[in-house]
C-alpha cells in the first residue's frame, strides 16, 4: 500500500549509494593530479551497484542543489572488468559526448537517454558499440544527437566566423542491433528518414514515435507479428495510418493521443474506426485517444447511460464501440475528451478530468515524456485539493513531487504544481504524512525557490513553507532555506506579499533555535537584511507586518547571541530604533519588539557602554511609564536599564539625567505592574535574570530580576518551574534573602 511505501526508511542500499556519491573520494575514489577521480584498484562492483550508482548520481545532480556533479564521474566506469553497468537510464544536460564515449565497453542491456539536447552524433558512434547487447534504447528529446558539426573547407579565416555547421547525418541505421526490441525515438528531429532508420531490426517489440508527422507508416506492418506497444503521441493520422494501425494485429498498448492545444488536427475520431480497432487488435489492454474530437456521437442513449451502478463491464459500455471488447481494457486514456465523463467505461484505469482519480491516473501516465499535459492534469488536482478534499492524499503529493522534481525547469509545471503542494500540505492533511515524505516536500520547493526567480513560484513555496512546523521540520535543510529567504528579501524590487510572508518565516526560522544556529544565519547577513527592510518602510512612512515581523526577527537573533548583537550596533540600529519610536508614538507592538531586542543588547557586558549616552538613557526612562502592549514595553525597558545600573555608578558616563532619578523611575514602574500579569514573552533561559541576583550594587536590578522570576513561575509554573530549578535558581535566591543590601520587599518576593 502507499502509506507503508511511504512511510518505510530508506534501503541500506540507498543509504550506501547515496553516502558514497556524496563521499566519492572518501569511498570508491581518490583524486589523481588533484583533478581526476580514479576508482581505487581494488574495487570490483556488479551491474546491481553500478546502475544505482549512476541513475542515483543523475537524480542528484538534477535535483539536490548542494550536489556537485563531477567532470570524470563516467570515466569510473570505463573498464567493465571492475565496474560492470547494464541499465542505465540518463537525462537533459547532464550527460555529454564524452560520458557516453567513456563507458562504449560496458555491454549494456537497457540505454534510457531522456532529453539529453547536449548529445551530437559522436554518441551515435559511440551507441554502435552497445549494438550487440542492447535491448532497449530511447533517445527520446535527443534532438541533436542526428546532427554533426562540419568544419567548412580550408579553414582559415573562415574558422573564426563560422567554425562549425551544423549538419544532419543521413547515413546511420540501427544496422546490427540484433537485440533491439524496444525503442523510443520521441521528439526525432525532421529530415531524419524513420523508415531508413528502423528497416535494420528484425523484431520491434514496442515503438515510440511521439511529436514525429509521419505521413506514410506502411513500414510498420514489417513488425506485424512482433510489435505489441505503439505510440504516435500528436501525429496528425489519415485514413492510411488507420489502416495500417488495424493490421497490428499483436498490439496491447496502442497510444494514438493528442494535445489539443498544440497545432491543428485535420483527423477526427468516428465510431468506425473505434470499431475498427476492437474487432482487429483483440490483444489490446491499453488505449489512449486524449485530446481527440470525436466526429460523430459514439455514446449509447443517455436514459440507458444513466441506469444502474457504474460499470466497468463491455457489454455495459457507455462507448459503443467498446462493447466489443472480450475483457475491460486495463487502461483507457480520455483525458480532454468528453467520453471520460460518461457513467460506463469499460476499464480499470481510465485518464480524464471528470474527478480525482481519472485526473491521478492522468499525471501518473504522462508525467515523463508530456509537461504540456502534466501542467493542465496538476492544475486539475490543484482545484480538487483546494475545493473538495482529496482522497488519494498520499498518491496526490507524491505524484506531484515526482512531476516538480522531473520538471524543474517547466515553468508550468512549477507554478501548477508549487499551487497544488500548499493545499496538499496544509493543515487538514497533515496526520496522513511522514516525515519522509514531508522532507520531500521541503526539497522540492526549495528546489523551485532557487531555480525559479518567478514571482508566482516564489509566492507558492514561501506560503507551502508556512504549513509546516517552523523550525523544527526544516532543520535539516537550515541553512539553505534561510538563504534563499534572505535572496528573495535582498532583491530590490519586491512583490508585496512574498516579502510579509518571507519575513514571517524568517522570523520563525531563528525563534527557538540553538546559538550556533542563529549565529550562522547572522554571518549570513541576516541582521543587515532585517535593517535593510525596516530603513525602507521609515522611508516610506509605513508600519506595517513587514516593519513589525522584522524588527521581531532581530529580536529572535540577538537573543543570547552577542556577535548578532554587535551586528546590530555597528549596523546603525540604535539609529533607526529612535527614528522608529519617534515617526510610531502609537504602535505598541512595534516598541515591544525594539525593546526585546535592546534587552538582548543590554544584556552583553561590552556593548553596554555603547548604549550609554544621555539621549538613549532619556528614551528608556520615558519608556518606564508606558502602557503599550500591557507591562511589556515598560518591562523591557525596565530590563535595559537593570543590566545598565549592575555596571555601578562608575560606568555611569553622563551628567543628565542622574542615576538616581532613572534608579527612582524604575521602582516607581516595577510597583506599577500587577505581579499576575499573562506575558507576551518567551524565556528558553533565566540566566540573563539570574545574574543579577548575587549583587548588591544595584538593588532595582535585583528586585527587577525577582519580580520577572516571581511572574513568570506564579503565572507559568509548568514551564518555569523547572527551568528555575535546572538553572541554578533556587540557592541563588536563598543567598539574596541573607543578603543586608537587599531591600526589603525583594526579599519578600523571593521568599
Amino acid at each position: 500500500s502507499l502509506k507503508m511505501a511511504s512511510d518505510s526508511p530508506e534501503s541500506l542500499m540507498t543509504l550506501c549509494t547515496d553516502f558514497c556519491l556524496r563521499n566519492l573520494e572518501g569511498t570508491l575514489c581518490y583524486l589523481l593530479d588533484n583533478e581526476t577521480l580514479r576508482l581505487h584498484p581494488d574495487i570490483f562492483l556488479p551491474s546491481e551497484i553500478c546502475d544505482k550508482l549512476v541513475n542515483e548520481y543523475v537524480e542528484l545532480v538534477k535535483t539536490d542543489s548542494i550536489f556537485e556533479p563531477h567532470e570524470s564521474f563516467f570515466t569510473l566506469f570505463s573498464d567493465p572488468r571492475s565496474t560492470r553497468l547494464a541499465r542505465i537510464h540518463l537525462r537533459e544536460q547532464i550527460v555529454q559526448d564524452q560520458d557516453l564515449e567513456a563507458i562504449r565497453k560496458q555491454d549494456l542491456v537497457e540505454l534510457y537517454l531522456t532529453n539529453c539536447e547536449k548529445l551530437t552524433a559522436k554518441s551515435l558512434q559511440t551507441l554502435v558499440s552497445f549494438s550487440h547487447t542492447l535491448i532497449s534504447l530511447s533517445l527520446f528529446g535527443c534532438c541533436n544527437i542526428f546532427y554533426e558539426e562540419e568544419n567548412p573547407g580550408g579553414c582559415e579565416d573562415d574558422c573564426l566566423v563560422n567554425p562549425t555547421r551544423q549538419v544532419l547525418v543521413k547515413d546511420f541505421t540501427f544496422e546490427g542491433f540484433s537485440r533491439l526490441r524496444f525503442l523510443n525515438l520521441g521528439r526525432l528531429i525532421e529530415g531524419v528518414n524513420v523508415e531508413t532508420l528502423l528497416r535494420p531490426l528484425a523484431s520491434l517489440a514496442a515503438l515510440d514515435l511521439s511529436g514525429i508527422q509521419l505521413n506514410d507508416v506502411g513500414f510498420l506492418t514489417q513488425w506485424k507479428d512482433s510489435l505489441v506497444s505503439l505510440v504516435l503521441y500528436n501525429m496528425d493520422l489519415s485514413e492510411e495510418h488507420i489502416q495500417v494501425i488495424a493490421q497490428l494485429r499483436k498490439l496491447r498498448h496502442l497510444d494514438i493521443s493528442r494535445d489539443h492545444l498544440s497545432s491543428y488536427y485535420k483527423f477526427k475520431l468516428t465510431r468506425r474506426v473505434l470499431n475498427l480497432f476492437v474487432e482487429n487488435l483483440v490483444n489490446l489492454t491499453s488505449l489512449d485517444i486524449s485530446g481527440h474530437t470525436m466526429l460523430e456521437n459514439c455514446t449509447i442513449p443517455s436514459m440507458e447511460e444513466k441506469m444502474g451502478h457504474t460499470s466497468t463491464e463491455p457489454a455495459k459500455s457507455s462507448i459503443a464501440p467498446f462493447r466489443g471488447l472480450k475483457r475491460p481494457l486495463q487502461f483507457l486514456g480520455l483525458f480532454e475528451t468528453s467520453l471520460c465523463r460518461l457513467t460506463h467505461i469499460p476499464a480499470y484505469k481510465v485518464s480524464g478530468d471528470k474527478n480525482e482519480e481519472q485526473v491521478l491516473n492522468a499525471i501518473e501516465a504522462y508525467t515523463e515524456h508530456r509537461p504540456e499535459i502534466t501542467s493542465r492534469a496538476i492544475n486539475l488536482l490543484f482545484d480538487i485539493a483546494r475545493i473538495e478534499r482529496c482522497s488519494q492524499l498520499l498518491r496526490a503529493l507524491q505524484l506531484v513531487i515526482t512531476a516538480l522534481k522531473c520538471h524543474k525547469d517547466d515553468k508550468n509545471i512549477q507554478v501548477t504544481g508549487s499551487a497544488a503542494l500548499f493545499y496538499l500540505t496544509n493543515s487538514e492533511y497533515r496526520m496522513e504524512q511522514s516525515v519522509k515524505l514531508r522532507r520531500q516536500v521541503i526539497q522540492v520547493v526549495l528546489n523551485g525557490m532557487e531555480s525559479y526567480q518567478e514571482v508566482t513560484v516564489q509566492r507558492n513555496c514561501c506560503l507551502t513553507l508556512c504549513n509546516f512546523n517552523i523550525p523544527e521540520e526544516l532543520e535539516f535543510q537550515y541553512r539553505r532555506v534561510n538563504e534563499l529567504l534572505l535572496n528573495i528579501l535582498n532583491q530590490s524590487r519586491q512583490d508585496e506579499s512574498i516579502q510579509r510572508i518571507a519575513v514571517h518565516l524568517c522570523n520563525a526560522l531563528v525563534c527557538q533555535v540553538d546559538n550556533d544556529h542563529k549565529e550562522a544565519v547572522g554571518k549570513m547577513g541576516f541582521v543587515m537584511t532585517m535593517l535593510k527592510l525596516i530603513q525602507k518602510k521609515l522611508a516610506d512612512k509605513t508600519c506595517d507586518q513587514v516593519m513589525e515581523f522584522s524588527w521581531s526577527a532581530l529580536w529572535n537573533i540577538t537573543d543570547e547571541t552577542p556577535d548578532n548583537c554587535e551586528m546590530f550596533l555597528n549596523y546603525s540600529g540604535m539609529k533607526l530604533f529612535l527614528e522608529c519610536l519617534k515617526e510610531f508614538p502609537e504602535k505598541q507592538e512595534l516598541h515591544r519588539n525594539m525593546l526585546g531586542l535592546l534587552g538582548n543588547v543590554a544584556e552583553v557586558k561590552e556593548l553596554r557602554p555603547q548604549l550609554m549616552t544621555s539621549q538613549f538613557i532619556s528614551v528608556f526612562s520615558n519608556l518606564l511609564e508606558s502602557k503599550a502592549d500591557g507591562i511589556e514595553v515598560s518591562y523591557n525597558a525596565c530590563g535595559v536599564l537593570s543590566h545598565i545600573m549592575f555596571d555601578g555608578p562608575e560606568a555611569w558616563g553622563i551628567c543628565e539625567p542622574h542615576r538616581e532619578e532613572v534608579v527612582k523611575r524604575m521602582w516607581a514602574a516595577i510597583q506599577s505592574w500587577d505581579i499576575n500579569s499573562r506575558r507576551n514573552i518567551n524565556y528558553r533561559s533565566f540566566e540573563p535574570i539570574l545574574r543579577l541576583l548575587p549583587q548588591g550594587i544595584s538593588p532595582v536590578s535585583q528586585h527587577w530580576a525577582t519580580w520577572a522570576l516571581y511572574n513568570l513561575v506564579s503565572v507559568y509554573p509548568d514551564k518555569y518551574c523547572p527551568l528555575l530549578i535546572k538553572e541554578g535558581g533556587i540557592p541563588l535566591l536563598k543567598d539574596m534573602i541573607k543578603m543586608a543590601s537587599a531591600r526589603q520587599e525583594t526579599k519578600e518576593m523571593a521568599r
